[in-house]
């Protein structure tokens, strides 16, 4: 089913099958006069969707200017009532490493103009614009018509509404991720690095190739997918960068492993508190099974530690094949929320039952 596009309205989108609601139009991406609409949008949702977040205006326009996979003018929707910006989505799409096309969406709507249909007539419009991309890159040879084809979204525990509405629309959880917490960084394990490797000071002249590393290691992960160069750039740029506290081990000129933390202090201001994080934990493979990731995260955990964090997070894979989960335990890190990925399969067409379903 292809969108229809209303010509009379500059930039205006009519969405098949949306609920009437009196003064709701849907129209295109304007570019940066939206950013401060996004921003406020996704200020409106984390209270009563328990996310914390602490997106500046600032953050938005960084985000746009590195997107990946992804055109705004084409890839997005935004819902105004009256003409204030209530709701938006977007959507872009990446091959994993299992040999999968993933079309991904996202959305924001405010919490007062939820249950009126806006968020499912979002979700339809990602959906079939999504089903384009897809059949254009097949019709110009970037994507085999065999290659497995699926939307893709992700909902945490206490996005309900959001739940709802992927479930409503035939999304089902395939996989689960944790957010976990140390709730203290005291009585940190020693933990000695590995015989001939060693941490050194990262420079900037270090940073392709730990990134480069980093992709290497997590080719192994479920759910793989290679993070473009546009993610590197927007790191460098990202005001929670901060590569001192990078625990980066060595083997000659051979990155081994690693734990890139950070410290969101706008979070921390926010949320009165004082967390670090160690992300981005990663081994090679031939460094494997020896202790570096319990050594390098000791040494991160004592390093926020020294710059007067009291807590440290990270996010894991719940079915890690690696055992990560219960190393990130025995390092005294505890589950304090989860995270579901949910997926559906690329039909041609959205099922009939889909505009008869109730309103979300």
């Amino acid at each position: 089913m292809s969108l229809a596009i209303n010509q009379t309205i500059t930039n205006s989108i009519t969405i098949p099958g949306a609920s009437y609601i009196p003064g709701l139009v849907f129209r295109r991406f304007r570019g940066e006069a939206d950013y401060p609409n996004i921003w406020a949008i996704i200020s409106a949702c984390k209270e009563v969707d328990g996310t914390e977040r602490t997106d500046t205006l600032q953050d938005v326009a960084r985000n746009y200017a590195h997107l990946h996979n992804c055109d705004p003018y084409q890839d997005m929707c935004f819902a105004e009532v009256g003409g204030k910006v209530v709701a938006y989505t977007r959507g872009w799409w990446e091959t994993d490493g299992d040999g999968n096309w993933l079309g991904f969406n996202l959305g924001f709507l405010v919490p007062a103009w939820r249950g009126r249909g806006i968020g499912r007539a979002l979700l339809s419009f990602i959906e079939n614009r999504l089903r384009e991309v897809a059949a254009r890159l097949i019709e110009t040879g970037q994507l085999s018509a065999s290659m497995p084809r699926y939307f893709n979204n992700t909902a945490s525990d206490t996005e309900t509404a959001k739940e709802a509405l992927l479930l409503h629309a035939g999304y089902k959880p395939i996989r689960h991720e944790f957010n976990m917490v140390r709730p203290d960084l005291e009585n940190i394990p020693g933990a000695p690095l590995p015989l001939g490797l060693e941490v050194r000071p990262v420079l900037p002249e270090h940073y392709r190739t730990i990134w480069d590393a980093s992709n290497e290691a997590f080719r192994d992960h479920w759910g793989y997918i290679p993070t473009p160069e546009e993610e590197f750039q927007k790191m460098l740029e990202d005001p929670i960068f901060d590569p001192t506290l990078w625990r980066v081990a060595w083997d000659g000129d051979q990155v081994a492993g690693m734990v890139l933390s950070f410290i969101n202090k706008a979070e921390n201001i926010e949320y009165n508190r004082k967390r670090g994080y160690t992300e981005n934990i990663c081994v090679r493979r031939p460094w494997r099974k020896r202790g570096l990731a319990h050594a390098l995260i000791a040494s991160s955990l004592y390093a926020l530690k020294e710059r007067g964090m009291t807590k440290a997070a990270l996010g894991v894979d719940a079915e890690n094949i690696s055992g990560a989960l219960c190393l990130y335990e025995s390092m005294g890190f505890r589950v304090v929320k989860r995270t579901t990925i949910y997926r559906k399969e690329m039909r041609d067409l959205i099922p009939d039952t889909w505009h008869l379903a109730h309103d979300i």
